[in-house]
C-alpha cells in the first residue's frame, strides 16, 4: 500500500491502518528516520550533520513544514561538537528542556546539564529587576555562560538577557540553541540572535519552537559526537 507524501501511512480510501512491526525504541527510531528520509525527497534541504539535526527535529514534531525555517550552519554545529568534546556546561531555560536531555548522552563527555531557573537567587533577582525569572537566571549565571551551551526553547527573555550580558562585556557561550516559542519577542529575539554572526547558533525562525525541539537539537549533537568518536582510529 502506497503512502501519501508527508501524510499518514496506510490510510487511503478508508482502508484500515497498516502498522509497522516495530516494537523496540531503537527499531521505532530507525524506521522513523527511514520514513522521514523517504518522504523528504531529493534533494534534501540539508546535508550531512545538518540533515541529521533537521531530521531529528522532524521526528520530534512529525512536522516537515519547519524545515525551511531552520538555520543550521556548519560552523555552529562544529562549535557545538567542540564544546561537547570539552565537557562544556549545558544550561537550559526550562526544566522540561533539561529533562529532555538524557544524561546517558552527555554525562560520558563530562557535561553537566542545569536549568537556569534552579539557581536559588533567581526569584529575588527577578523581583529586583522587575523581569522574568528566565532573564534573571541568565543574569545570575554571569561569567559561567562563557564556553557553555545555552539551550533556549521557551523564553525569548533568555536571549534578550544574553544580549545584555554580551553588551556588558560578558563571555559568550560556545553555542546557543535558540528555539523559544511564542508570540511576544520569540521571532524577533531569534532574528537578533542570527544577526550576531560572531555567536554560533542553531535557530528555528519564527514563532514556533519549544523545549522539546531545543532539547532534541542538543541530543542530535550528542549523537553525532558519539558516532564520530566511535569511527575515529583506535576506538
Amino acid at each position: 500500500m502506497m503512502a501519501t507524501a508527508h501524510g499518514p501511512r496506510g490510510m487511503r480510501n478508508g482502508d484500515l491502518p497498516v502498522l509497522d512491526d516495530c516494537r523496540t525504541p531503537a527499531a521505532i527510531e530507525e524506521r522513523s528516520f527511514a520514513i522521514i528520509d523517504a518522504e523528504a525527497g531529493e534533494p534534501k534541504p540539508f546535508t550531512g550533520r545538518a540533515w541529521q539535526i533537521a531530521r531529528r527535529l522532524v521526528h520530534t514534531t512529525g512536522d516537515f513544514s519547519l524545515l525551511p525555517d531552520l538555520c543550521l550552519p556548519d560552523a555552529a554545529i562544529d562549535a557545538g561538537l567542540a564544546a561537547l568534546g570539552r565537557g562544556a556546561a549545558i544550561f537550559t531555560d526550562t526544566e522540561m528542556a533539561r529533562s529532555g536531555i538524557p544524561l546517558r548522552r552527555v554525562s560520558p563527555l563530562g557535561c553537566l546539564v542545569r536549568c537556569i531557573l534552579a539557581q536559588p537567587e533567581v526569584a529575588d533577582k527577578a523581583a529586583a529587576l522587575g523581569s522574568t525569572r528566565t532573564y534573571a537566571g541568565i543574569t545570575c549565571l554571569g561569567d559561567l555562560l562563557g564556553g557553555s551551551i545555552l539551550v533556549v526553547g521557551n523564553a525569548p527573555t533568555a536571549l534578550l538577557a544574553l544580549f545584555d550580558h554580551l553588551e556588558r562585556g560578558g563571555p559568550p557561550p560556545a553555542l546557543v540553541i535558540g528555539m523559544p516559542v511564542g508570540f511576544v519577542n520569540a521571532a524577533e529575539s531569534k532574528e537578533l540572535l542570527l544577526r550576531r554572526r560572531e555567536l554560533p547558533s542553531l535557530v528555528l525562525r519564527g514563532r514556533r519552537g519549544g523545549s522539546p525541539l531545543a532539547a532534541a537539537t542538543l541530543n542530535a549533537l550528542a549523537v553525532i559526537f558519539a558516532e564520530e568518536a566511535a569511527e575515529r582510529p583506535g576506538k
